[in-house]
């Protein structure tokens, strides 16, 4: 496939369009004189003259019209496609995010989302791990591993893990010495955590100072919306992220008075630094940013 010098092809479609050398020099941000040079470098390469020029004034020739009219729609699709891959199509934003994150905190939120902002469509793909900051997999992302370089990112919180129990097994504590008293109960380990079994739990008592428990306490769960429902329904105690554990996510669970693990990971809203002008992502990011990630102890 051979094809013609395409900045001098786009500098004939936009003198043509706009019916101006000026105005196409002011739209592609060069001389007018450098437009007038490109033109010409296109003709040469077709062998044919495009436009009939009288002094100042110009007109079409007949190949300069049947060009026109089929590159036009040509450079017009070429852009389209561009723009579709560098900034999104308009449509709904797919943001992905983790399950928990999503079935604990954001869906909850949806409502409010909808009514503040109704043109806002979202679309989610929950994953169990980091998801991929990629085209194939959202528009948006809310993640701990941003990419370094070619996207735009947003801090939305640093985690936290609480210690937290159903009601029956709190109605058992809440009289008894903490946290001595968590050893007598199983603890459920997230395993996505800290990546090993047992971890979480470690983490926490070395930060409080306590004795680690015994290997034989921890009932190991691979993800952190299973424990939340262990320990709902009073199976043990797991150590949740602090946005499960808000009005909207609490359902059921009680926040110990304990003392919370900070693991050193931070949140981050983040897409591609190509869609920083995209109205929808911009609101979406404000949004994200003002509704805080903050529990009260219960």
């Amino acid at each position: 496939m051979k094809l013609p010098p395409l900045r001098a092809t786009q500098c004939f479609e936009a003198v043509v369009r706009l019916n101006s050398f000026s105005k196409a020099a002011e739209a592609l941000h060069i001389t007018q004189s450098a437009v007038s040079h490109q033109v010409r470098q296109l003709e040469s390469y077709l062998g044919e003259s495009l436009l009939a020029r009288q002094g100042r004034h110009w007109t079409l020739t007949p190949t300069g019209q049947r060009y026109y009219d089929a590159i036009s729609p040509a450079l017009q699709g070429l852009a389209q496609a561009s723009s579709v891959i560098r900034e999104g199509a308009s449509g709904p934003l797919r943001l992905a995010l983790y399950s928990s994150l999503a079935v604990k905190w954001l869906i909850p939120r949806l409502a409010d989302l909808r009514k503040a902002h109704p043109e806002i469509e979202l679309s989610l793909n929950m994953t169990a791990d980091d998801p991929v900051c990629s085209d194939e997999v959202g528009d948006c992302f809310i993640t701990i591993s941003p990419p370094s370089v070619g996207v735009v990112s947003h801090h939305l919180y640093q985690e936290r893990l609480l210690p937290a129990c159903g009601p029956g097994l709190w109605q058992q504590l809440r009289n008894q010495a903490l946290p001595q008293a968590l050893w007598q109960h199983p603890l459920l380990s997230v395993e996505s955590s800290f990546r090993q079994p047992g971890a979480d739990w470690l983490a926490w008592c070395q930060q409080c100072g306590c004795p680690a428990p015994e290997p034989g306490q921890f009932q190991h769960v691979s993800h952190m919306l299973l424990a939340a429902e262990a320990a709902r329904y009073d199976q043990g105690i797991a150590l949740l992220n602090h946005y499960m554990l808000n009005d909207e996510g609490a359902a059921g669970l009680v926040r110990l008075p304990l003392p919370e693990l900070a693991t050193g990971d931070h949140f981050y809203f983040v897409y591609k630094a190509s869609r920083a002008r995209q109205p929808h992502l911009v609101t979406l990011a404000h949004w994200l940013t003002q509704q805080g990630f903050h529990t009260e102890a219960g």
